[in-house]
């Protein structure tokens, strides 16, 4: 976006709304498109005048860029042909063609993932963009809407403007035993409030929504299966970060103000970070260019059941931060000059082989791929479940290894302060000596960044986000139990053993 673009009004047309992003080429193009959009964000409660520049959100903001730098770097892994506009783009903006897609999206997931050590805050705009494409096409099929072609009018200008897409899905929900339409109060979910001649306003709140501030664009969603009196809740739409209506409140990361005390030591991963925020949408303009669900309720089911199957397997991006916690245990060892001991080599297998299982069956859902009537691919359901939910547990057991491995310094160390002052440095220079060939701060940095996975700021999307991201565990585990097909399973039992089925007119009264 343009520095000397002016705020936008409130009912622009899509076209308005195009002409201000440039095109972004670079990591930074991409800081510079942040800067100057007047956005309303909230952190600590003020205010933030410039959040592009705040040492808190700018980690986060250094994680994205890193796609585009990898795009550059390792076009081969982070680039596709894209058919829709015949030229190379960011595989964040491809929709799949094929399961080895699927695949290729994995890989770079996982690089993505051991570069940034955190949540790099991509997935949930890459897997929204391939299930818009089929369920527009589908809503299509069956009404004669023109939402499809409206998608892929927009999908094709996010490719040429390589621009950021957020996931607008999590609805605060209220009394979650009641449906949207039941609420006492009827923002709990998004909802659409009228509709004029250019297009729809909504209003209500998406929360959790990772990487919400740093991005371009934001598709809100539902978030459940919808009946006919929930039908203003059924409703997609791409909405500009910048839009008029839009606020953002900044949440709260384990020692986030860590960025704010100077040095880079005690951050542990100073360079990249995670985000999440919770964004109030207070009667917000969507022209109808942009719209791609206005009341087919029907339809949300098979949106949100599409969405988990996709962003499931996309935790294996979780497998990348594993490589880097690894690496930290093993580097620690090493410092300590236990690295043959053989308690901690079996413990570092034991890491690896937690996450290569997390990694395994993603790549085996992606393998298992099979086309929608759209034409793109979606991976196997079942498997991508079981990714997600070998994620929700394994990095538990890494992180406990790695504290395991690293010892109580780990969270006893002194600040980096502490090290730089006259009188207590030279002291612990001398008395938190490992080997005699590994600096002290080496040590420390090691140290810290273990701390940052498994305790702080970077824990959120290692542990926290692994455990709720996408759907809670038992989620994971109601998709399991639809998808066991234990009847078929009981049928190869009793034949194997020698069981004849009896026919239901042969079975006792």
């Amino acid at each position: 976006m343009n520095a000397a673009t002016p705020a936008p009004r409130r009912e622009e047309s899509a076209e308005q709304r195009w002409n201000r992003f440039s095109v972004l080429k670079t990591g930074e193009d991409y800081l510079a498109s942040l800067r100057n959009r007047g956005t309303r964000l909230f952190l600590f409660g003020e205010l933030i005048d410039e959040p592009a520049d705040h040492p808190i959100i700018k980690p986060s903001i250094n994680a994205l860029r890193a796609s585009y730098d990898l795009a550059i770097e390792d076009p081969e892994l982070a680039t596709a042909w894209s058919p829709l506009i015949d030229a190379q783009v960011n595989r964040f903006l491809h929709i799949v063609e094929s399961p080895a897609d699927l695949v290729k999206k994995n890989k770079m997931q996982r690089r993505m993932g051991q570069i940034t050590g955190t949540c790099f805050q991509r997935c949930t705009g890459l897997d929204t963009i391939s299930v818009l494409h089929s369920i527009t096409y589908e809503i299509d099929e069956k009404y004669g809407t023109q939402y499809h072609h409206r998608f892929l009018d927009f999908l094709g200008e996010a490719q040429r403007k390589n621009i950021l897409i957020a996931a607008g899905m999590t609805d605060p929900k209220g009394d979650r035993s009641k449906r949207p339409a039941q609420q006492s109060d009827p923002d709990m979910f998004m909802r659409v409030t009228r509709r004029t001649d250019k297009g729809i306003y909504v209003k209500g709140v998406k929360a959790h929504m990772t990487g919400g501030w740093n991005q371009h664009w934001i598709c809100v969603m539902p978030t459940m299966n919808l009946t006919e009196e929930d039908r203003d809740y059924a409703v997609v739409g791409m909405i500009p970060g910048d839009a008029e209506g839009i606020t953002y409140i900044y949440g709260r990361q384990s020692c986030d103000t860590r960025a704010m005390e100077g040095g880079d030591i005690d951050q542990g991963n100073a360079e990249y970070g995670g985000q999440e925020v919770l964004v109030y949408f207070d009667d917000v303009f969507i022209p109808h260019e942009h719209v791609f669900m206005d009341g087919e309720y029907e339809f949300a089911q098979d949106m949100v059941a599409r969405f988990t199957a996709y962003h499931r397997a996309s935790y294996v991006c979780k497998t990348g931060l594993g490589d880097v916690l690894i690496g930290a245990a093993a580097g620690v060892a090493e410092q300590n000059g236990v690295e043959q001991v053989s308690h901690i080599k079996d413990k570092l297998v034991e890491m690896t082989h937690l996450n290569e299982t997390i990694y395994s069956s993603s790549i085996a859902s992606s393998h298992e791929a099979k086309p929608l009537p759209s034409g793109i691919y979606m991976n196997d359901g079942m498997l991508a479940n079981i990714c997600k939910h070998n994620v929700t547990r394994f990095p538990y057991e890494l992180s406990r290894l790695a504290q395991d491995i690293a010892g109580g310094l780990m969270v006893t160390l002194p600040s980096q302060q502490d090290f730089e002052n006259d009188v207590t440095g030279p002291l612990l220079e001398k008395y938190l000596k490992g080997r005699s060939n590994v600096p002290v701060e080496h040590r420390a940095r090691l140290l810290r960044l273990i701390e940052n996975m498994t305790l702080g700021r970077n824990a959120v999307g290692y542990l926290t986000e692994s455990m709720h991201g996408a759907g809670s565990p038992q989620a994971q585990r109601i998709q399991i139990q639809r998808q066991m097909e234990v009847e078929k399973k009981k049928d190869l039992a009793r034949d194997i053993a020698g069981i004849e089925m009896e026919m239901p007119n042969d079975r006792p009264g």
